[in-house]
């Protein structure tokens, strides 16, 4: 049986730097879509909160064809919190293409993605994207490239890679950064593309070429027998949980009995429904699938990720795909504040448990833990915004639940000592701020690796423990006034670092229920920083606002002035309020201390303490100031 020809590549990037951009080039150039048909940018971010953050969350496969070949490409997510979603695509791809900023160059996760595809004894393309911009340092991130690999331990073979360069968004790659020097990325005055993609040459086909030149093909006979290694999963409401992977040898069909392998060397029958590839964006039925083709296969209920399906006459399973442990993990507790059931759909905690299980079936970075309680699942991660898109999503599907400060995940080491996650952290920042946040770090066990200025700007790297940099955001861009950037990514576990001082400021709680005036508002703004608004409902033990002191105070939100028939000149005129602080969810989770929850509900996000009543906190030894 001849075998079609068949490249699988994956682009990896750290995050904003043009992962999805450069895929959108790749379909708008192979014809997937319809001369008339309205495409949005970054396509393949599909998800609500993928469009909403900017950022890619999922990994996703499409294809395109170029003459006579078909190249599945694997977009991948650039941030440090979803890297268990680019490390099980490694073994499906023959090459990556690694995407670099012209400006910003190698950052943390670029190291991550870039050592997980080199230990794969992957080759990659280097493509220097953005070269358009102003600040454009070429050949000096090349520079740093060759070093990151080098630091890598890199073969020889590996060091020896292609590189290219592009201007993504304008759908264009060259060999040479001179080729694109005369040409104007927008026409004057105008946010309109002057360049077509494609017009006077200049479209991404030395891309295409490199890809075709660099990747060596399977045989043309397709003989062996069937081996697939599951690297992804998929859910599908009519047909169930899909297993995603490449076919490394063989063939696979449809309506066919299987091996099913899995790696604690237990081997089962089964039968394999439907089989799927893709084509463009979309997901197509066929009869079969040759080797070298990335399938969608239907029917195991309970396929995972690792799971090799063989021939059932000589089987050959695979070596396992490990994923990283998550380092950080929170509490998913039924919501029973007075306000619960209002506003949400599902608040039962067989509700939640249900979820959260599903979750499992496509989130392999996850884990859910059941606990002595019933309406308490421990749920663990790879970062707070792993755990925050989960919750966002559960939010806007109807859910209600409360969700305790997250934690970091200790282990043993060899000897018995408590080891704790580090991560690498480099902040970029205005010079005049850099002294408030040198301090702020290492205060927080953090330790600086390497600090260089320049043009105005500090580029300072630092280790430091995750429970230094819970927290730490808010803080950040208070102290950088906005103009820093800060980008993490998970580093190693090293010895437990001892207490990390937490927040510094308490909070406002109100009094009893009720609904918050201008009034009584206007007097509590004197003493504490506002989270509502006049007119909202308020319960007991709920967060209203922070302080300026480390003591919590109790308040009445919703004290009324009273009314007299006599006015006083001046004191009845309208009150002024300073704008309410809006937390994000993410906002929410770093400001909680532990006794505190985030109350999460379809219409809002909340804060309050564990226990409502004063009397309680105070038998709990949290004892707040009425004031």
């Amino acid at each position: 049986m001849k075998r079609q020809k068949i490249i699988n590549i994956a682009v990896i990037a750290h995050v904003d730097a043009g992962k999805s951009t450069l895929v959108d080039a790749f379909l708008n150039q192979s014809g997937v879509f319809r001369e008339n048909e309205t495409v949005a940018d970054c396509v393949m971010d599909s998800d609500d909160i993928e469009r909403e953050r900017g950022i890619t969350i999922y990994s996703k496969n499409c294809s395109v064809m170029h003459e006579d070949i078909k190249i599945n490409i694997v977009d991948t997510p650039g941030h440090a919190d979803f890297s268990s979603e680019v490390e099980r695509i490694m073994k499906t791809v023959d090459t990556v293409i690694l995407l670099v900023d012209s400006a910003e160059g190698p950052m943390p996760q670029t190291r991550f993605v870039l050592k997980k595809s080199l230990e794969q004894g992957i080759v990659p393309i280097l493509l220097i994207n953005k070269i358009d911009k102003k600040d454009a340092r070429i050949k000096e991130v090349v520079d740093e490239v060759y070093e990151l690999f080098m630091d890598l331990y890199a073969t020889d073979k590996q060091l020896d890679f292609p590189i290219l360069y592009g201007i993504a968004r304008q759908g264009i790659v060259v060999y040479d950064p001179d080729d694109v020097k005369d040409i104007d990325v927008f026409e004057k005055g105008t946010k309109k593309k002057k360049n077509v993609a494609g017009e006077g040459g200049l479209d991404i086909t030395p891309l295409f070429d490199t890809i075709i030149r660099h990747c060596s093909f399977y045989p043309d006979v397709v003989s062996e027998p069937l081996q697939l290694q599951i690297s992804s999963l998929g859910y599908d409401d009519y047909i169930g949980r899909l297993g995603i992977g490449r076919v490394t040898k063989g063939i696979i069909s449809e309506a066919t009995e299987v091996l099913l392998c899995r790696g604690d060397g237990i081997r089962e029958k089964r039968k394999i429904n439907q089989v799927f590839v893709y084509r463009g964006m979309k997901r197509a039925a066929v009869s079969s699938a040759q080797c070298g083709d990335i399938v969608v296969i239907s029917g195991i209920s309970d396929i995972s990720i690792g799971d090799t399906i063989c021939d059932e006459k000589s089987p050959s399973p695979m070596e396992m795909i490990n994923i990283q442990e998550p380092t950080l993990s929170m509490d998913f507790i039924v919501n029973k504040s007075p306000f619960a059931g209002k506003s949400g759909k599902y608040v039962t905690s067989r509700h939640i448990k249900e979820r959260l299980f599903r979750e499992l079936e496509i989130n392999v970075g996850l884990t859910v833990e059941e606990t002595d309680s019933t309406d308490v699942f421990k749920v663990s991660g790879r970062g707070e915004l792993h755990l925050s898109v989960l919750i966002e999503n559960m939010r806007r599907e109807g859910y209600e639940l409360a969700v305790s400060k997250p934690e970091v995940i200790m282990k043993k080491g060899e000897k018995g000592e408590k080891l704790e996650p580090f991560e690498e952290l480099i902040i970029s920042v205005p010079e005049g701020y850099a002294g408030a946040v040198i301090s702020k770090l290492n205060i927080r066990k953090g330790i600086m690796t390497e600090m260089i200025s320049e043009n105005g700007y500090s580029k300072i790297n630092y280790i430091l423990p995750t429970r230094g940099l819970l927290g730490y955001r808010t803080e950040f861009i208070n102290d950088t006034r906005g103009e820093g950037t800060m980008v993490r990514s998970f580093k190693c576990f090293d010895r437990y670092k001892g207490e990390i001082p937490g927040r510094t400021n308490g909070v406002a709680i109100a009094q009893e229920p009720g609904i918050a005036t201008s009034y009584a508002l206007f007097n509590i703004q004197e003493r504490a920083t506002l989270f509502i608004e006049p007119g909202t409902k308020v319960y007991e033990g709920m967060i209203i606002g922070v302080t300026a002191r480390a003591e919590d105070m109790v308040v009445n939100p919703s004290k009324a002035k009273k009314s007299t028939n006599m006015r006083a000149s001046g004191s009845d005129d309208a009150l002024k309020l300073s704008p309410a602080k809006k937390m994000t969810l993410e906002e929410a989770l770093e400001f909680i201390e532990n006794d505190e929850l985030v109350e999460i509900v379809p219409d809002d996000i909340r804060l309050r303490k564990k226990y409502l009543k004063e009397l309680e906190r105070r038998r709990k030894g949290n004892v707040t100031k009425n004031r």
